[in-house]
């Protein structure tokens, strides 16, 4: 299984409603788990030998998709989101809400943006990223807890536009 087999996996459970599951097979463990908002906490993959791994692992959560659609049918919030933007990671890491710990959180719920301003900060590779506002309005939810990994086009905030 590629890292990007992993990655689709992970999204695809990010996106269900389960918050823990584990794959076993001869070749391959891999465990993920969510809490909260739904980001990705940890994962691991341990490949057990170098023997390539059959597409059934990728085909099991697949069969998983019809339990998890009809236990958790929540589509009510997205009508309520519809005339807000939302502010989405460009990239893989992690998010932080400040600049370190000390200091003020870039932005919180109900302050006014513009245009340019700094909401967060999200490091990749030892790399941080300052992560700037692309609409004017204001900061109605924080979608994704500080110091957590994110995805690439995971939403962040939603802005209600001035």
């Amino acid at each position: 299984m590629s890292t990007k087999d992993i990655q689709q996996l992970i999204d695809f459970i990010s996106q269900s409603g389960l918050d823990e599951v584990n794959i076993e097979t001869n070749d391959l463990k891999i465990s993920v788990k969510r809490y909260g908002s739904g980001a990705p906490v940890t994962y691991a993959a341990a490949p057990a030998s170098t023997a390539p791994v059959a597409q059934a692992p990728v085909a099991q959560p697949q069969a998983v998709t019809p339990t998890t659609a009809a236990a958790a049918p929540v589509v009510a919030p997205k009508a309520d989101t519809s005339n807000y933007v939302t502010i989405k990671s460009p990239m893989i890491g992690t998010f932080y809400r400040s600049a370190n710990p000390e200091s003020p959180m870039f932005v919180e719920v109900g302050d006014s943006v513009t245009e340019g301003k700094v909401v967060c900060i999200i490091e990749a590779m030892k790399l941080f990223n300052e992560i700037e506002s692309e609409v004017s309005g204001r900061i109605v939810k924080i979608l994704v807890e500080n110091a957590t990994p994110v995805e690439y086009d995971q939403p962040l905030f939603l802005v209600e536009p001035n």
